[in-house]
């Protein structure tokens, strides 16, 4: 089963629209959904340092058999480890750990007030310079520190990925990151399983023959934003990557937008010297 992903270009690279996460699956269990993921047809796969997978991310990759050159393979450093030397040595550990000689992004976990954001953002272009990332970018950034990153960083910030799903609007990021040439991942895309049980979700999935995930989904890459659905159910591996075969409509599009509302984030770690934006 293999479809055509659209992609996104940022920065330096072309970021396939369609990813799939790797949060929380942790003991094992990564490597058997990865594997099945990329069987499907996803070539881009999302993990971190602090999902405590990265080994069998990696063991599903090499299982596989696909070329290393035709999947996005993107981890993030964790905020332990931002300071200039640590950030470059969890860089190589990590790349150890996935069993690879690159990553084809490398993200900041969550922005830290300390150490200084120019310290963090010079280690993390020195290792794009070595080449152990083929590009660099951020996460949970709101609007303002990503700004400062891409004032601080020589390489382009090629996305900043945070929580985004038809509850929770990202208007004002998402503008800041399009005039900046930025492009913007969703995490928990599909409100971890709130999306589901909505009725005007279903309603519109009816009018397509699609289940409300799935035309989430399509609202998402239909923005340009990538989305990077994580599940823990097989089944759900194929149905998230069936999104590719219809189109939402305009005011569909706008049905959607129109389920945010204030209440609507569901994780909230950011450190408390940051603000997030409002709508």
């Amino acid at each position: 089963m293999s479809k055509l992903v659209p992609a996104v270009r940022s920065g330096d690279v072309l970021i396939p629209a369609l990813g799939f996460g790797t949060w929380q699956l942790e003991n094992g269990s990564a490597q058997p959904l990865v594997e099945q993921a990329l069987a499907v047809g996803y070539r881009h796969i999302d993990t971190a340092q602090a999902y405590r997978n990265e080994r069998d991310v990696g063991a599903a990759i090499a299982a596989s058999g696909i070329k290393r050159d035709e999947i996005f393979l993107t981890t993030k450093v964790w905020v332990d480890f931002f300071a200039d030397g640590d950030l470059q040595r969890s860089a190589e550990k990590s790349l150890d750990r996935l069993g690879v000689d690159h990553v084809d992004l490398l993200l900041l976990h969550w922005p830290k007030p300390t150490p200084a954001l120019a310290e963090t953002m010079a280690a993390l272009n020195e290792v794009k310079d070595r080449g152990l990332a083929r590009a660099i970018g951020v996460s949970n950034f709101p609007s303002a520190v990503l700004a400062q990153a891409q004032a601080l960083s020589k390489a382009p910030i090629a996305t900043d990925q945070v929580e985004y799903h038809p509850y929770l609007s990202q208007k004002t990021l998402i503008a800041a990151a399009q005039a900046a040439g930025t492009s913007i991942t969703a995490w928990s895309p599909l409100a971890q399983g709130k999306v589901a049980e909505d009725p005007v979700l279903i309603a519109i999935g009816q009018a397509h023959g699609k289940t409300p995930g799935q035309v989430t989904l399509r609202w998402l890459i239909q923005q340009g934003v990538i989305a990077i659905p994580r599940t823990k159910t097989p089944a759900r591996v194929v149905e998230n990557f069936d999104v590719l075969d219809f189109e939402l409509s305009h005011d569909e599009m706008a049905s959607v937008f129109a389920l945010a509302r204030p209440d609507g984030r569901i994780g909230d770690w950011l450190d408390k010297a940051y603000s997030w934006d409002v709508g």
